[in-house]
């Protein structure tokens, strides 16, 4: 059986100053993560495991209090670093010594930096198999307002809802009206209850975020995000007079997720990162979750190129290429300054009775190309553009004739039949016929057509998983994902210079374990420009904004003021642009052109600036929305008015206050827009006199 350490006295095993965090053995050889100077009674235990069991000491709707996780106690700790000057990783053993189990608790930062990644090893050391049903990545206590005589009092709780055409909607609560005071000291017992956000199924986003913040009066915030796109969730409630938090990978009562550990078997959790801002609020938060997000993400050169991208589908051909509808398109967008041009669904759909259900083999239409596609590609590259392709690869229709000559256990299955959602099947990649299968479209693609882009789509939601054999369909889709990132990671390693999207419907699938393989993440399939400014605005907390693809589709049916309107969205952002361009007078075109080449000269501070929002986070019916980048030669502010009867706004700009600066109307030119700087304040005051009109604005040094 395993040992541990006996110790009599609380100390502590690691800190970290920036984050003021301290990780603090107690007497029982219990190991609790919190902030300083907090009594150690009020935090929870670093892991926390429900197996069957052994389940919670309190029971209810949290899974902290937990058996295992009291029991697991220390054993030894390491810390090392990983680059010069860089990232510190420390190493907390425990060992519980009824089961055997133990778990490994990775704890990295940076010297300096206010953040704190966190994942769990846990593995069987005893003789008999445990079977796990949940598992926390990180968990912190002690939270609370220092202005407070209730430390939950002055608490606020933020988080995200996210659906299809309505991604990255910003909600907000006092947490006290959520974790309601409960007289503890009547009763003798924390309440049973918390506040949860989890995914459902396979689209990691399809209902919220996988982030979530606490703030106080003073500026402090608590924010953090998980990274999976298999179930997550996370927590937050009361226990003993603080805030705890926390996060998890998925589970068995949200997720249908459990693993059986046999004696020596391991058990890896997902990532999740913790993030610390004294002052500032949300946005120095998110600022430094921006960088976090930056620093995890793999080294490409779409990262400092920032492409123009054309995609023919919002909007515009929606599903139905042709060499004759695309050609005119091509050449429209070769001259508007578009630098990457992307054919989206239906390239392969010679099906009389529709694509949906048919799709796996991707083979290009005869009919839609009778030149072939190769003529439209090559027509493409010859206009100094990177041809790209829309692919859902994960799925196979019910009619694909690869429905029937792949293995059945090359699908998800669930009972021992197969899946089938929407009208089709659902790859497991884990299987080397479905892997070898991708692997021959993707090399075909790229390296016999020439492709340099690949829109990845999601477009089903399978469910809770797979079951291969007795695993847990939460575990056959935790194990699917992986699979499937290492999949992306080798089409990368093959094909160094090709540029991928992700895409779920839109916003579905939008987590930090795709982002940080992936290149550019679709943020909606919205497709009123009315609706999309709170999407845009807000997407940088769900994603960098170098990475964030936003739509913008001109038509020539549409005035400046549309025009405009549109196309000032993805401007502190990706530009992915649509719409017939072929078709626009002169006049039309020229403000297009006129915001391709303000993105060109605007992108090259994109990939350090920080998003912040000079109104705070839009509300889905905000009439008036401002979304900021902060860069490191200016600062640069879009706003847009929707529909009010108010002319001008005034906004803070907390981080130029004091300072001599210049505003400029950098896009449109036609929107009429005044703006005015004022130093002392810090405050930007702009005026759009028509509703519906929108304006990009540069603050720099007068």
């Amino acid at each position: 059986m395993t040992s541990v350490v006996e110790t009599v006295e609380r100390s502590r095993i690691w800190s970290h100053p920036e984050l003021g965090l301290h990780a603090v053995l107690d007497a029982n050889g219990s190991v609790r993560l919190g902030n300083s100077g907090q009594d150690w009674d009020r935090l929870v235990p670093l892991v926390e495991v429900t197996a069957t069991g052994h389940g919670r000491l309190w029971s209810g709707e949290r899974f902290i209090e937990t058996a295992i996780g009291e029991r697991l106690a220390y054993r030894d700790h390491d810390t090392q670093t990983l680059r010069d000057g860089g990232l510190e990783r420390t190493t907390i053993r425990l060992a519980d010594p009824v089961t055997g189990l133990t778990a490994e608790v990775t704890l990295e930062a940076s010297p300096g930096a206010t953040f704190l990644r966190s994942r769990v090893r846990l593995v069987n050391e005893g003789v008999e198999p445990i079977r796990l049903e949940s598992v926390t990545t990180l968990t912190l206590g002690g939270i609370s307002s220092s202005a407070a005589e209730d430390g939950l009092d002055g608490l606020t709780l933020h988080w995200a809802d996210n659906d299809w055409l309505a991604e990255c909607r910003w909600r907000q609560a006092e947490l006290r009206d959520q974790v309601v005071p409960l007289s503890r000291s009547a009763h003798g017992h924390e309440g049973r209850g918390c506040f949860e956000r989890y995914s459902q199924g396979s689209w990691s986003t399809g209902r919220h975020l996988p982030l979530g913040a606490l703030t106080d009066r003073d500026g402090n915030a608590w924010l953090w995000q998980i990274e999976s796109s298999a179930g997550w969730r996370f927590e937050t409630g009361e226990r003993e007079g603080a805030a705890y938090v926390a996060l998890f990978g998925p589970d068995d009562a949200h997720h249908q997720w459990h693993q059986l550990l046999a004696p020596g078997q391991e058990f890896l959790t997902v990532p999740a990162v913790l993030v610390r801002a004294e002052t500032g609020g949300l946005d120095a938060a998110f600022g430094t979750l921006t960088d976090y997000r930056r620093g995890i993400r793999r080294d490409h050169p779409d990262r400092r190129a920032l492409p123009v991208i054309y995609n023919d589908y919002m909007n515009t051909l929606m599903g139905d290429p042709t060499t004759e509808r695309l050609l005119p398109l091509i050449e429209a967008a070769a001259s508007a300054g578009a630098e990457v041009f992307v054919i989206d669904a239906g390239w392969y759909d010679d099906d009389a009775q529709g694509w949906w259900d048919s799709v796996g083999a991707w083979e290009p239409a005869p009919n839609r190309f009778p030149g072939g596609i190769q003529e439209v590609l090559d027509a493409i590259t010859k206009h100094g553009m990177t041809p790209g392709l829309w692919l859902e690869p994960e799925v196979v229709g019910v009619r694909s004739p690869l429905a029937h000559t792949l293995p059945p256990e090359a699908f998800f299955r669930r009972g021992g039949l197969r899946v089938t959602e929407h009208g089709r099947h659902h790859l497991d990649l884990r299987h080397p016929a479905a892997r070898a299968h991708l692997d021959e479209v993707v090399d075909r693609l790229v390296g016999e057509w020439g492709v340099g882009y690949l829109k990845l789509d999601y477009n089903i939601n399978i469910g809770p998983g797979t079951e291969n054999g007795t695993e847990s369909a939460g575990a056959g889709l935790l194990g699917h994902h992986r699979a499937h990132l290492d999949w992306l990671t080798g089409l990368l390693d093959r094909h160094p210079g090709l540029v991928l999207e992700n895409c779920g419907s839109g916003g579905l699938r939008m987590d930090y374990a795709q982002l940080a393989v992936a290149q550019l993440q679709s943020t909606s399939d919205q497709q009123d420009p009315l609706r999309y400014p709170p999407i845009a605005a807000a997407s940088g907390t769900a994603v960098v904004p170098e990475q964030a693809a936003i739509w913008a589709y001109p038509q020539p049916d549409q005035s400046l003021d549309a025009i405009a309107f549109t196309l000032a969205a993805p401007l502190l952002g990706r530009v992915h642009l649509s719409g017939f361009l072929n078709l626009m007078n002169d006049e039309q075109f020229d403000l297009v052109r006129s915001a391709v080449s303000v993105y060109k000269d605007v992108r090259t501070e994109i990939g350090a600036a920080h998003p912040f929002w000079p109104l705070g986070l839009p509300g889905w019916e905000d009439e008036w929305i401002a979304q900021g980048l902060r860069g490191t030669q200016a600062t640069y502010v879009t706003v847009w008015r929707r529909g009010s009867d108010d002319t001008g706004r005034t906004l803070t700009v907390p981080h130029l206050r004091g300072a001599s600066t210049h505003a400029t109307v950098l896009y449109p030119g036609t929107a009429d827009a005044g703006v005015q700087w004022d130093a002392a304040e810090g405050r930007l005051t702009v005026s759009l006199p028509r509703a519906d009109t929108a304006v990009l604005v540069r603050l720099s040094a007068g």
